[in-house]
């Protein structure tokens, strides 16, 4: 298990899942998104669909972190993908059982054992959902994946592009890597460009792992391409959970938004 105790932390984001926002990259009163959930494949999806014209044989996946489809903020980051132009799914990996989001709450009192829940939470468990919504979405013309994974979902993310599922990955502040082997995996197996949105406080992808991955996958090393982005002043759980009172996180958080997109746009 790799967890730390910022993979639990976070700000709760204002707005809801539906109706008209204005993201980092688009003015709202040109598109106007509606997340809903639907089941693909037999599994319960967060699904953002441009109201604009879109390539319909192209998707984002959204592995999300520890609190899934319950937590606004990953809903939210699904509809600017979507105002972006990105049809974006967001399959419930975690099988309805979210990290409760009043972990929150400072003051909060009610027992949760991360031990346990990590344990019905492994790979056996989570990767049969990405696979039904896959060969789901494949049925239906669907022939361009890339997946963007925040915190618990990069792992997810890594190991479709070993799979060979994805043209394009994005990893923000990443956990559950084993370093420098699945780094050194994805460099020999992946055919996916990746990007790593990084941060300066990061117990789970600390600054050597960061440079690690530099070393491994930078200067040309990874022929698909590789990029990593930094983020000072920010700590794990920024591009997803961040305080956006806090002028150098909300930056992180808008600027590792547009870092996929623009990785996506040009990769996908």
């Amino acid at each position: 298990m790799s967890f730390c105790s910022d993979c639990f932390k976070g700000v709760r984001h204002e707005g809801t899942p539906e109706g008209e926002r204005c993201s980092p990259m688009e003015d709202s009163s040109l598109i106007v998104i509606t997340g809903k959930i639907e089941q693909i494949g037999g599994a319960k999806c967060y699904v953002a669909t441009p109201t604009a014209d879109y390539p319909k044989d192209k998707v984002v996946l959204f592995m999300t972190d520890a609190f899934g489809l319950s937590l606004p903020n990953n809903l939210l980051l699904a509809d600017d993908f979507a105002r972006n132009g990105f049809k974006c799914i967001m399959p419930d990996i975690l099988n309805g059982d979210d990290a409760p989001a009043d972990l929150f709450e400072p003051n909060r009192t009610v027992p949760w054992d991360l031990n346990t829940w990590f344990a019905s939470h492994g790979t056996e468990q989570t990767r049969p959902v990405i696979d039904k919504v896959v060969t789901a979405l494949k049925a239906e013309g669907v022939t361009g994946f890339a997946a963007t994974g925040y915190c618990f979902g990069a792992r997810y993310v890594f190991d479709i592009a070993f799979d060979g599922i994805t043209k394009a990955s994005a990893v923000s502040h990443p956990s559950l890597l084993v370093i420098p082997d699945d780094l050194e995996k994805y460099s020999k197996v992946a055919k996916a460009p990746l990007l790593i949105n990084s941060c300066s406080v990061d117990k789970m992808f600390p600054l050597d792992a960061q440079a690690k991955a530099d070393e491994i996958l930078g200067d040309g090393k990874f022929a698909p391409g590789y990029h990593r982005e930094f983020f000072e002043g920010c700590t794990h759980g920024f591009a997803v959970r961040g305080d956006l009172s806090d002028p150098k996180v909300k930056a992180g958080k808008e600027g590792s938004f547009k870092a996929c997109v623009d990785w996506f746009s040009k990769h996908l």
